[in-house]
C-alpha cells in the first residue's frame, strides 16, 4: 500500500536569526521568523509525511504554544515524525519539495540539503528531491519578504 501526503509552509524573513532550510544553515543576512528554528522546508516535509500517515498537521503535533519547542531544531521534529512513521509501519518511498525564494539563491546548497534530509531517513539522496525556484518578483515572496515551500511525500506500508 502506498500513501501520498502534501505539505506547505511559509515564513517571513527577519533580522537576527540564521537562515535554516532542510537542516542546513544558509549564509544570509536574515533568517526566518517562527517559534522553532523556522525551517520552512522541513516543516513542509513534516506536514507531507503526517498527511501520508493520515495524521494532523505539524502545528497540532508541535504547537507554537509549547514553550519546550521554542527555538527547537526542525531536524529534531523530523526525527520524532520519522519515529512515528516507523511505529505505524510506514517507510519512505520518496520526498519531492520545492522552495520558492528570491534571495539568497539556493542552487549551490541543494546537494547538502538533499543529503541532510536523506540521512535523517537513512536513505539515498535519490529518494529526496529539492528544487529551488524564484517567484519572478511577484507577490510578497517575490519581493523578498519570505519563503514558501511545497512538499510531497510517498510512503509505503506493509
Amino acid at each position: 500500500m502506498y500513501r501520498i501526503g502534501s505539505g506547505y509552509d511559509s515564513h517571513r524573513f527577519i533580522e537576527g536569526r540564521p537562515l535554516i532550510l532542510g537542516g542546513v544553515t544558509i549564509p544570509s543576512d536574515r533568517g526566518l521568523d517562527g517559534h522553532s528554528d523556522a525551517d520552512a522546508l522541513l516543516h513542509a516535509v513534516i506536514d507531507a509525511l503526517l498527511g501520508a500517515m493520515g495524521e494532523n498537521d505539524i502545528g497540532t503535533l508541535f504547537p507554537d504554544t509549547d514553550p519546550s519547542l521554542k527555538g527547537i531544531s526542525s531536524m529534531v521534529l523530523l526525527a520524532r515524525v520519522i519515529e512515528r512513521m516507523r511505529m505505524k509501519g510506514f517507510a519512505l518511498v520518496n520526498i519531492d519539495a520545492t522552495v520558492v525564494c528570491e534571495k539568497p539563491r539556493l542552487k549551490d546548497f541543494i546537494p547538502e540539503i538533499r543529503s541532510t534530509i536523506a540521512r535523517a531517513f537513512g536513505r539515498s539522496t535519490a529518494d529526496v528531491t529539492v528544487k529551488a525556484k524564484s517567484n519572478e518578483q511577484m507577490d510578497d515572496v517575490g519581493s523578498g519578504a519570505g519563503v514558501m515551500v511545497f512538499a510531497v511525500a510517498c510512503l509505503s506500508k506493509g
